[in-house]
């Protein structure tokens, strides 16, 4: 694998992110979920990057990003919104693609609705739609806002390997890389997860925050949908909906997975690049 590491002070924040594939023109903005950092997007963006730059944040409070000292204030898709424009503004970037797994692909709706509209050009939504299961939402709220400590870097993947059990099949090398790229060495020598556990409060003060079908309504650009054939946050019937509505998205299904496909393996890499080549009727081929 081959990228740099960068850092930009976006909104007053020290955001990093990883770039790939940097002698390209076209740009991909590859978006990682909730509780996860940009390495998630590693093995899709080495896969792009034959073709496109492709730029990976550390959303704040994730990975090596900042933590917010206004967490009520910044920890929302609004404010997520405003650093990826600063983000593309300082790099020069005019218009691009944007994958976005979970969390990502939400920041990535409402930017393609607001401050960064005219600007995305193609939107996958990775086990993301403008309605989410409230059960689901719980559940991620419950263990996210509460993330245990351990004593050993093997104790955090065996949790990490039941937790993200629904990424679907990940070998032996990318349990590990997935690990070691979520753990943090607290103060007492044990190991937890690499977030602050106060972005959980944008479910407490803005518990609307992920309803987002007037964003998604207002879209006129090609959408892909992906979505694991077991998730429990993206429900079909929703899917369904984003099918006939708004931007009228194309769905696939990944079987073998639940929230959310872990776009590891070559057949999701191959759907992701075919999407963001296509022209508009070529796009067709998806339905």
């Amino acid at each position: 694998m081959s990228f740099t590491s960068h850092y930009l002070v976006c909104e007053g924040r020290e955001i990093h992110y990883t770039e790939w594939g940097a002698r390209h023109r076209e740009t991909v903005i590859a978006w990682h979920g909730l509780a996860r950092t940009s390495r998630d997007m590693d093995e899709v963006a080495e896969y792009l990057s034959s073709r496109y730059r492709v730029i990976c944040p550390d959303t704040i409070g994730r990975g090596l990003s900042q933590w917010s000292p206004d967490p009520v204030r910044e920890y929302q898709l609004s404010f997520y919104v405003k650093l990826a424009a600063s983000l593309v503004d300082q790099l020069g970037i005019d218009r691009f693609h944007w994958l976005g797994t979970s969390m990502g692909g939400a920041i990535g709706t409402l930017a393609a609705a607001t401050l960064l509209r005219g600007r995305i050009r193609r939107l996958i939504l990775n086990d993301n739609g403008p309605r989410l299961a409230e059960a689901a939402i719980a559940r991620i709220r419950d263990y996210a806002g509460n993330p245990p400590c351990f004593a050993r870097i093997t104790e955090l993947e065996e949790f990490l390997r039941t937790v993200y059990k629904p990424f679907g099949w990940l070998s032996e090398a990318q349990w590990r890389r997935l690990t070691e790229t979520s753990a943090r060495r607290l103060p007492g020598g044990g190991v937890t997860t690499h977030y602050d556990p106060a972005m959980a409060l944008q479910f407490t003060h803005h518990p609307r925050d992920y309803d987002l079908w007037e964003a998604y309504d207002s879209l006129d650009i090609p959408v892909l949908c992906l979505r694991g054939e077991q998730s429990d946050l993206l429900l079909a019937e929703t899917v369904e909906e984003m099918r006939l509505r708004g931007p009228c998205a194309v769905a696939v299904t990944i079987p073998g997975c639940g929230h959310a496909p872990a776009l590891n393996v070559p057949e999701q890499w191959e759907m992701v690049g075919r999407f963001f080549s296509a022209d508009e009727m070529r796009a067709a081929c998806y339905a």
